[in-house]
């Protein structure tokens, strides 16, 4: 059971104790147990580029453990955008999938500075929230038999075993349903209007800039056994063929998540054995992949407290095609004038003698 407080309503704390409980027990509850190494889903995250790694720590990042709660932001990426909604929102906490940063995750700033004007606590969960539920599986149209959350010994390189689901016999049926479970035709007609409000008809959006697509195989081809892996978390081509020697039936790869081109390794190897390959839902609508399950979830442990979901939409467009007249006029004055005129020269900073 969920603790509860001597007084009504709810505090960080108890946000804590509901996550736990949903993720099984991987919470951080005590910062203890980073220094005893006693979490496995404490990873240290890097490309080896100096002052870049991070740790991911899934729990309580930033706040008061005693901070009432009554409005909670789900959300997958922190961001300076995302905090600016939750401010403008009135919203206590921020829970996000994704390890957060000083700095990388708040504007270029700490957190220290930023979050307490807002009054906001801040808790991260990443490899602590993968393989809870089945829902990227079943949205991909197959039931997992076996998961792996550290293939290969890697910590977060997910890999799925799976068979088909009911009505989902061929490669064209596992794209159709994600055209539909994701509500793709809404995004469409979302940006066609967007394009004409802002007369951008160049305007393009990260979640249609990259549907799923059948790099091998044809649509009709049947589809049954099924291996489902992330390229971004360090799948790599031996991975692949140790994956295929452990299910040989396999007839179906998909990837998601991440994206792969037709000229990938991986993509010519499925050519070569005959498989279908597909690439699945972009990393964009993970908010509704993991975190809608995960903010239902809260607001059923925590009924007090009202949940909402954070979700980004970025979009790009060329700067020949920007309808807003005056900021066009704005950034080429700024461009001209400052940045690129010789003539101009930034005042220095005075030095302490």
């Amino acid at each position: 059971m969920i603790r509860q407080t001597s007084g009504s309503g709810t505090d960080v704390e108890q946000v804590m104790e509901a996550l736990n409980q949903i993720s099984g027990g991987r919470m951080v509850m005590n910062w203890q147990d980073i220094a005893a190494g006693t979490n496995p889903y404490v990873v240290m995250k890097t490309s080896n580029i100096p002052g870049k790694s991070v740790m991911e720590i899934p729990g309580l990042v930033f706040g008061d453990a005693r901070k009432p709660v009554r409005r909670i932001g789900v959300g997958m990426t922190l961001t300076e955008s995302m905090i600016e909604l939750a401010s403008g929102m009135n919203l206590d906490l921020l829970v996000v999938h994704h390890p957060v940063a000083d700095a990388a995750s708040s504007g270029g700033v700490p957190f220290a500075d930023y979050l307490p004007l807002y009054g906001l606590a801040l808790i991260e969960m990443h490899e602590a929230f993968h393989g809870l539920h089945p829902g990227m599986t079943f949205l991909h149209g197959h039931s997992k038999l076996a998961t792996d959350i550290a293939f290969g010994g890697i910590p977060g390189n997910v890999l799925h075993k799976g068979v088909a689901l009911r009505g989902v016999r061929t490669a064209g049926d596992i794209l159709q349903r994600l055209e539909t479970w994701m509500g793709r035709d809404i995004d469409i007609g979302l940006l066609e209007a967007e394009r004409a409000i802002r007369g951008e008809s160049g305007l393009q959006e990260a979640t249609l800039a990259n549907p799923a697509r059948l790099l091998s195989g044809t649509p009709d081809k049947p589809v049954e056994h099924i291996l489902h892996f992330f390229p971004h978390t360090g799948f790599t081509m031996e991975h692949l063929e140790t994956a295929l020697a452990l299910y040989p039936e396999t007839d179906t790869i998909i990837a998601s998540i991440s994206r792969v081109r037709e000229d990938h390794p991986f993509v010519g190897f499925a050519r070569e054995r005959g498989l279908n390959f597909i690439v699945g839902n972009p990393h964009s609508v993970e908010i509704l992949e993991n975190g809608l399950p995960l903010a239902y979830a809260l607001e059923m442990s925590l009924p007090d407290v009202e949940v909402f979901l954070l979700r980004e939409r970025v979009t790009a467009v060329p700067l020949r095609e920007i309808g807003h007249e005056g900021m066009v006029s704005y950034g080429k004055e700024m461009a001209e004038t400052y940045l690129v005129s010789k003539s101009f020269k930034a005042v220095p900073i005075k030095k302490d003698a």
